[in-house]
């Protein structure tokens, strides 16, 4: 089969923390998996990823912290880097958005658009923060999401509803390096006219890719264009970034979502340079498949604004496919950097060493490829105990010490195969055909299974031909039954190796074969007395391991977990909690003072909530009718996860009643209930007393 090319990229991560479970989980599994397994069928495959080091994530955490961006950028990438290359993630190239290369490289990307003509330039007014004497780009601001109701969007993105935003949709903005309320001000800034690209991508995604995108992917893309595209800025009011190279620039920089997919083919030059290649092909070439990894948050930057700004400067393929996952839960809850609810990386790695596989297994067993899913320690236990030891671990241990028992190690010559036997070999040589399949369709959870398959085929062939009882009155059949496993034992370490890097070596070791690289290293002549077997081979040898074949001794491949551990791990876990639940229940402090006549403008009325509904395909939000005493009118709020709607029909309740009338989710909201919450973290109405009659002006 004639050799194919891929590129590979896996979404950049952000340089203000370090890599936890729903990064792994989303992504950087998946993706090694997918690059292992085209290495060992024998493609051209680079497979690259960097530190995305210019959003506006980095300068928040270098004010918080008290440091300078840099400090930071320097700190998260070294442990970024030395987690994955410990967690076995075979990048090819790992950079930075701080390097030269990439800085030049995204310059000459904008300035050949620039200069194409394809940019937009308009002035416009963006929220500024007066205090702090500066534009609110992005993180920098926080508010209610116009679309779902979510009372911490950011500016550019609602964490909730996935939607992508612009600071100036947010109702109720604030500024996060004050707190202050902003003001509009005008500015100059770059636009790219997605509209203009709307054809393209109803050609190329909607017709093109509608069958073979997952769902996800697809309905996301689907539902940007279908709402209409509109341009989108470039560029921002930042000192921290890539400056923006064109004349009338200062003070702006890229926008982060711009710069950041440039970084893939910056790492891609970067590698190309070291390695004496040309890296051209890998984006150039019309033959070769360029494929994302992703989280879903990142879908439309990927499949929407990269592809048009590649389409614009004409010289590169647009990727073949997205396969973006939904976002991994911690115990039930959503996983949050800024509440340190996260598993990190860097601390498993210390707390369970040796034992990046079981991460990797419990992380691929529960993927959550087509909805969002939960990690549990029990689970995680469960795994490892009941599936790694007891199933993939107990097979390969069984055939090893029988083997060293009856044999001294060496590979017995067999004798008759029975039916059972032949079946059990040709069951074996259809593993590599069942895993390529879910594969090629990024069905990881599917294929982790399947490869568990293998050792259940394993473990069943011996319970059910019993050697160890055999030995004592067939010898010879004993002979062909040991193998006939040690056959099974020989596929599980050639087809493991994508799922279970580490294990696949040291089965490898212990078996005293080797195989194809699919880490990408150098390849070299497997050592004398080794045999090599590659992931074809598993389906068109024979013979994998010939009688004669001398093995190593046993060793364990995978150890329990006991209770205690795990138990250890959910204290971690609920002093997280009782930390946070004691902040979120502190007493806020005063905002800034203001005048009587900021005050005197809030029109607030006692009202009767008369009815409330469910806000269709919204999770947050009840359409409530609130009699105000001046009139019935429409008022949405966000109190869905508190209150059942049948719970507060005719309930006394606050109406701030001049709020500017917005729409949420098409359906127009005229004024705002007031709430606060109880040390539970629950909603609360602040009630009036039921004496007082609706429409009575609270002052």
């Amino acid at each position: 089969m004639a050799q194919k090319r891929y590129t590979l990229t896996a979404a950049l991560p952000y340089t203000n923390g370090p890599i936890h479970i729903g990064h792994l989980a989303g992504v950087y599994v998946p993706a090694d998996i997918y690059a292992r397994y085209l290495r060992l069928t024998d493609n051209d495959v680079l497979f690259i990823c960097g530190s995305d080091e210019h959003g506006v994530a980095i300068p928040m955490k270098a004010k918080k912290e008290g440091v300078s961006p840099k400090e930071i950028i320097d700190k998260y990438h070294d442990i970024i880097k030395k987690s994955f290359e410990a967690f076995g993630i075979s990048f090819d190239n790992y950079s930075r958005t701080s390097a030269d290369i990439h800085h030049k490289t995204a310059s000459d990307f904008f300035k050949k658009l620039y200069e194409q003509g394809d940019f937009i330039e308009e002035v416009t007014e963006q929220l500024y923060d007066e205090e702090a004497q500066q534009f609110l780009a992005d993180r920098f601001v926080v508010g209610t999401c116009p679309k779902c109701g979510h009372e911490e969007a950011y500016g550019d993105q609602c964490e909730n509803c996935g939607s992508s935003l612009n600071a100036t949709d947010l109702i109720n903005p604030k500024s996060t390096i004050t707190g202050a309320v902003p003001t509009l001000k005008k500015t100059k800034h770059w636009f790219l006219p997605l509209d203009k690209y709307e054809g393209f991508l109803k050609d190329w995604i909607l017709k093109g890719h509608k069958n073979d995108w997952k769902p996800n992917v697809y309905g996301q893309c689907k539902s940007w264009i279908d709402d209409g595209l509109k341009p989108r800025a470039v560029t921002r009011d930042l000192d921290w970034g890539i400056p923006v190279p064109v004349p009338d620039a200062e003070g702006k920089v890229l926008y982060v979502w711009f710069d950041a997919p440039i970084g893939y083919i910056s790492s891609t030059k970067e590698w190309a340079e070291r390695e004496g290649k040309d890296w051209e092909p890998y984006w150039k070439d019309k033959d070769t498949k360029l494929l994302h990894f992703i989280g879903k948050d990142n879908i439309v930057f990927h499949c929407i604004i990269f592809p048009c700004m590649l389409k614009a400067h004409g010289d590169f393929v647009l990727p073949e496919n997205v396969p973006a996952n939904e976002f991994l839960n911690l115990e039930g809850n959503k996983l949050s950097t800024s509440k340190n609810w996260a598993v990190w990386l860097h601390e498993y790695l210390q707390e369970f060493p040796n034992m990046q596989d079981v991460l990797r297994y419990t992380l691929t067993a529960n993927a959550p490829e087509t909805k969002d899913n939960d990690f549990t320690w029990k689970d995680f236990q469960a795994r490892n105990n009941n599936e790694l030891v007891a199933i993939f671990g107990n097979f390969i241990n069984r055939v090893v010490v029988l083997t060293h028992k009856y044999y001294n190690g060496v590979v017995p010559g067999p004798n008759h195969f029975t039916d059972v036997d032949q079946q059990t070999l040709e069951a074996l040589r259809n593993f590599p055909k069942k895993l390529g399949d879910s594969l090629d369709r990024y069905r990881f959870r599917e294929a982790s299974q399947e490869l568990m398959n293998l050792a259940r085929l394993g473990n069943k062939y011996l319970a059910d031909e019993e050697p160890w009882k055999r030995i004592k009155t067939d010898e010879e059949r004993v002979k062909t039954i040991m193998f006939t496993a040690l056959q099974i034992a020989t596929g599980l370490a050639v087809l493991s190796e994508p799922f279970l890097p580490f294990t696949s070596s040291k089965l490898k070791n212990i078996l005293n074969v080797s195989s194809g690289d699919s880490a990408n290293r150098n390849r070299t002549r497997p050592p004398d007395g080794q045999v090599e077997n590659n992931w074809n081979d598993v389906s068109t040898k024979e013979i994998l391991l010939p009688a004669g074949h001398q093995i190593n001794q046993s060793e364990l491949l995978f150890r329990k977990i006991e209770d205690k551990e795990i138990e250890a791990q959910l204290a971690k876990l609920e002093a997280v909690k009782k930390s946070n639940q004691q902040m979120e229940t502190s007493i806020s402090p005063q905002k800034e003072t203001i005048a009587y006549d900021d005050f005197a403008k809030l029109d607030m009325r006692v009202g009767t909530i008369v009815s409330a509904e469910k806000m269709p395909k919204a999770d947050k939000l009840l359409v409530l009718q609130v009699d105000t005493g001046l009139d019935t009118r429409t008022i949405v709020s966000g109190i869905a996860e508190s209150f059942k709607p049948e719970e507060i029909v005719g309930k006394k309740v606050t109406v701030l009643v001049n709020l500017a009338p917005r729409k949420l989710r098409g359906v127009e909201s005229q004024g705002m209930i007031l709430m606060t919450e109880n040390e539970a973290g629950k909603l609360v109405f602040v009630n009036p007393d039921e004496s007082v009659p609706n429409g009575k002006i609270i002052s």
